[in-house]
């Protein structure tokens, strides 16, 4: 069956990328709000490095101490190994929020409260010259932007990926954006030229029908007309009960949703697509 030119610019693309360690070094930290800090990381380690999707991660390497330097991998065809008899780096996966391959920079956003402490905590102490190793991203998950429109949930650790989402999309395109913050001075203007409609909601724990307060949300939410995509990343239960409730209880088709869950409350980090 032949696919039609609509059905084309509709597919997302899986793009898979070679693996690489690189060591970087802080060019400068930005506080963009009380909670959420920006490193700025450069080195000649950054040639070659590609992110063509806002959805991608790269995995950190922390060092023990802040301005020392991580214990880097190797790669090799078993995958990344490192050198025996000293300690491992601690691991993270971060969104890459910008790279610029003229000027040699790549931006982390990092969440200050709540979530993926030994990161978080790097990060607040991180000067400049400071090291620290990034791998990936392994592979790519381009969502294309034809779409007529895009709905972007999440909460305070997915505010990269959408912030940089919202930056790539073409101007006039219709976007929702729903994003959960514990605190309403965490909350970001974002830079885009699409046509978007902003709904913050404040996290509220222990409510009584169960639901996170971006599952109530969404719930309640009408979704536009027309061929649209829902990304979806955050708490790893919340984000778990939106993906059945679009599916299951919308109908909306699993090839027109990515969710994917960034931690869990009970055990830190817990990277996981839903649906795939």
């Amino acid at each position: 069956m032949a696919i039609s030119t609509k059905q084309a610019q509709l597919t997302v693309q899986k793009l898979r990328h070679p693996v690489k360690a690189r060591l970087l070094q802080v060019r400068r930290k930005a506080q963009i709000t009380p909670y959420l800090v920006r490193v700025t990381l450069t080195g000649d380690d950054l040639d070659g490095f590609v992110s063509p999707s806002f959805d991608d991660h790269v995995r950190l390497f922390l060092p023990p101490v802040p301005g020392e330097k991580p214990v880097m991998p190797t790669v090799s065809e078993q995958g990344l190994v490192y050198p025996e008899g000293q300690p491992r780096p601690v691991l993270r996966d971060y969104t890459p929020r910008r790279y610029d391959s003229e000027a040699g920079e790549l931006d982390i956003d990092f969440v200050l409260h709540g979530h993926n402490g030994r990161a978080a905590s790097w990060a607040s102490a991180a000067h400049e010259g400071h090291y620290v190793g990034i791998g990936g991203p392994r592979g790519s998950f381009v969502i294309p932007c034809d779409y007529a429109w895009h709905l972007l949930v999440g909460d305070e650790t997915a505010m990269p990926a959408i912030g940089r989402r919202l930056a790539e999309l073409p101007r006039g395109k219709r976007v929702l954006a729903i994003i959960e913050t514990e605190h309403p001075n965490a909350r970001l203007n974002f830079e885009t030229r699409a046509d978007v409609t902003l709904q913050w909601v404040q996290g509220v724990a222990g409510q009584a029908d169960g639901m996170s307060p971006l599952e109530r949300v969404i719930h309640r939410l009408q979704l536009p007309d027309g061929d649209g995509y829902v990304w979806a990343a955050g708490e790893h239960s919340s984000i778990r009960a939106i993906h059945q409730h679009l599916v299951n209880e919308r109908g909306l088709d699993k090839s027109r949703i990515r969710a994917v869950s960034y931690w869990r409350h009970t055990a830190g980090e817990g990277h996981e697509v839903f649906g795939d």
